[in-house]
């Protein structure tokens, strides 16, 4: 399918990839030839940012370290219509940029996930435990968020402009991938996926990711995103378990009462008043907050509205000099 390549950036953050950044640069110019490549550079000590540079990339650095530090300034800096986010260790092949970029441009996709799971994934990736947390996170995406999507942590990525600009990234690391989509989901963006094969890393290059304790990372934001995006239903899951418990520790305390007319653990009945309550909070909290919720989204197709829809420039200051009445 035709695409225009000159709105194409492609971006690629990069941590210390001297054995691959090249390739993966040099492949995508020849993919996409009139694409832009940039390669942010996040402190790497091996020479990735002089490699990136003569395979012929623009160069960017972003000093905070973390993918998602990386990925919120390419973000903010980078402008166009549609862009392609890349792993630098060239375990995406290049081939598959055609068409994610077609699936934003000509289909209307605002992200389009490069889905490895269904693919060649678990075959090529060597790493048991990096498997098994995959299967996990996508089942925990699936359950929550009663999704399709396959690939919840994939680093090959297509974005349109409206969803690059509207996206408030707040992680650091590695959970980034896992924050961007769940707030699709959440926004309700037209999301798209593509199976895309996938390679191991070739011998010698290390990966940056901590298994134990990026993983632990990206179930944190799965369950405070949940919190965030699904209030009533956290809170009235975290009821019922405190009504549960509190009916455990209050039934006993009830039979004895009615079969002595006495009640000689006050500490447990007083315990189990106290869960009882707390439940009743919990539920209540989660209708406050679910109320929040909705305005912010209700806000937030606003905004969307208002950027797929700006005031001209003109019209904006004849608007702004018009006399109040």
């Amino acid at each position: 399918m035709p695409i225009n390549v000159n709105t194409i950036a492609v971006l690629i953050p990069c941590y210390n990839e001297a054995q691959t950044i090249a390739k993966v640069v040099t492949d995508f110019r020849r993919v996409l030839p009139d694409a832009k490549i940039y390669v942010y550079d996040n402190n790497s000590t091996d020479g990735s940012p002089v490699l990136a540079a003569k395979a012929g990339a623009i160069v960017c650095r972003e000093p905070r370290q973390g993918k998602g530090n990386v990925i919120r300034r390419m973000f903010r800096e980078v402008d166009a219509d549609c862009y392609l986010m890349v792993d630098a260790d060239d375990t995406y092949p290049a081939h598959h940029a055609t068409r994610l970029a077609a699936m934003v441009l000509d289909e209307g996709c605002d992200m389009v996930v490069g889905d490895r799971l269904s693919s060649t994934y678990f075959t090529e990736n060597k790493r048991p435990f990096h498997n098994s947390g995959n299967r996990l996170v996508r089942w925990l995406i699936r359950s929550l968020y009663h999704s399709d999507i396959h690939d919840i942590m994939t680093g090959y990525r297509a974005f349109s402009r409206r969803f690059v600009k509207l996206f408030p990234v707040m992680s650091q690391g590695f959970e980034i991938e896992t924050e961007m989509t769940l707030h699709a989901l959440d926004k309700r963006f037209a999301l798209g996926e593509m199976p895309i094969d996938y390679r191991d890393r070739p011998e010698g290059s290390v990966s940056k990711l901590n298994t134990m304790g990026d993983g632990l990372r990206v179930l944190k934001t799965i369950l405070v995103l949940f919190k965030e995006y699904k209030p009533l239903r956290f809170f009235s899951w975290l009821a019922v378990v405190l009504a549960i418990v509190g009916l455990v520790f209050l039934i006993p305390v009830l039979v004895e009462y009615f079969h002595t007319g006495l009640v000689p653990r006050f500490p447990t009945l007083i315990l189990s008043l106290f869960l009882m309550l707390a439940a009743m909070v919990s539920l209540f909290t989660g209708f406050c907050l679910d109320t929040i919720v909705e305005k912010d989204r209700k806000s937030y197709e606003l905004k969307v509205i208002d950027f797929d829809n700006p005031v001209p420039a003109s019209l904006s200051g004849t608007q702004a000099s018009a006399p109040a009445r």
